[in-house]
C-alpha cells in the first residue's frame, strides 16, 4: 500500500520518490521482507513474543519535506488502537534508522512510562491544513508529561510496547527522513472483536478503504484482514 502525504497530494504531480510517505504491507516482497528476519532484530523481538514469530505490520517510511502546512509530522498515538489482538505485552514493534534521525529531520518523539497504562481514546487532530490518512491521535494524555526525542544513527534501532504513547516531528529538512519497520507479535495471541470499543471506529476506516481497493465483503472484521496480512517469521503459527 502506498501512501501520499496529503499536502504534496493537493500540490501538483511530483514523481517519483517525492511522491511517496511510506510503503505498508510489503510482508510479501521477499528483498524488503529479509529486514523482518534479520537475526540482529529477531534475538531482541524474541525475548518479548517468545519463539513463535509473526511479522503483522511493516513500513518503509519515506517521510517527505514538510510543506509548510506540518502534514509531514505524526500525531501522538498508540500501535495497538490498530491491532484486534492481545495480549499487548507479547507485540513489539522494531524501528531501524535508515540514515541519521534527528529533531531536524523529525525524529521519533516518546513519552517514557506510557506502556503501563491503557488504550486511550483516538481521533483524527484538528490540524489546520489537514492530517494524512490513518493519523490517528491520541484524544486525553497528559501534555507535562516528559518526551525523549530518540536521535538514532543510520543502523540504529529501536523496540517498542504497542502502548507507548509515540509519534514523529515535522520533516524540517530537503531530504528525506528514511526508516523500515516492522510490528512483531506472537503466534500464540489471539484475536478479539472490537465492535462496541473504542477501536470500532478505526475498524470501520480500516475495512472501508479495503472494500474501496480489494473489493472485500461486507462481513470481513479487522481481525480478518490482519490475519490475511500476517506472515510467519519463526517458529509455528498458533493462533494467529
Amino acid at each position: 500500500m502506498v501512501m501520499r502525504d496529503i499536502a504534496i497530494i493537493k500540490a501538483e504531480f511530483v514523481q517519483d520518490q517525492k511522491a511517496v510517505s511510506k510503503i505498508q504491507d510489503f510482508q510479501d516482497n521477499e528483498i524488503l521482507f529479509k529486514y523482518c528476519c534479520l537475526p540482529e532484530i529477531l534475538k531482541y523481538v524474541k525475548c518479548f513474543t517468545g519463539p513463535n514469530i509473526m511479522a503483522m505490520h511493516t513500513m518503509l517510511i519515506n517521510k517527505p519535506p514538510d510543506a509548510g502546512k506540518k502534514t509531514s509530522r505524526h500525531p501522538l498515538h498508540q500501535d495497538l488502537h490498530y491491532f484486534p489482538f492481545r495480549p499487548a505485552d507479547q507485540i513489539v514493534c522494531a524501528w531501524t534508522a535508515m540514515e541519521r534521525v534527528d529533531r531536524n529531520n523529525g525524529c521519533l518523539i516518546v513519552l517514557p512510562g506510557t506502556h503501563k497504562g491503557r488504550l486511550k481514546q483516538h481521533d483524527y487532530p484538528e490540524w489546520k491544513d489537514g492530517v494524512n490518512m490513518m493519523y490517528h491521535g491520541v484524544r486525553d494524555y497528559d501534555p507535562n508529561h516528559p518526551k525523549v526525542h530518540l536521535v538514532m544513527e543510520k543502523g540504529d534501532t529501536v523496540f517498542f510496547h504497542p502502548l507507548l504513547i509515540h509519534g514523529s516531528g515535522t520533516n524540517r529538512t530537503q531530504g528525506f527522513r528514511k526508516a523500515i519497520s516492522c510490528h512483531y507479535a506472537s503466534s500464540d495471541c489471539y484475536f478479539i472483536g472490537v465492535k462496541g470499543t473504542i477501536q470500532e471506529s478505526i475498524e470501520k476506516e480500516i475495512v472501508e478503504m479495503g472494500r474501496k481497493k480489494y473489493d472485500l465483503d461486507k462481513d470481513v472484521t479487522l481481525a480478518d484482514i490482519w490475519s490475511f496480512k500476517g506472515r510467519l517469521v519463526q517458529g509455528e503459527r498458533t493462533n494467529m
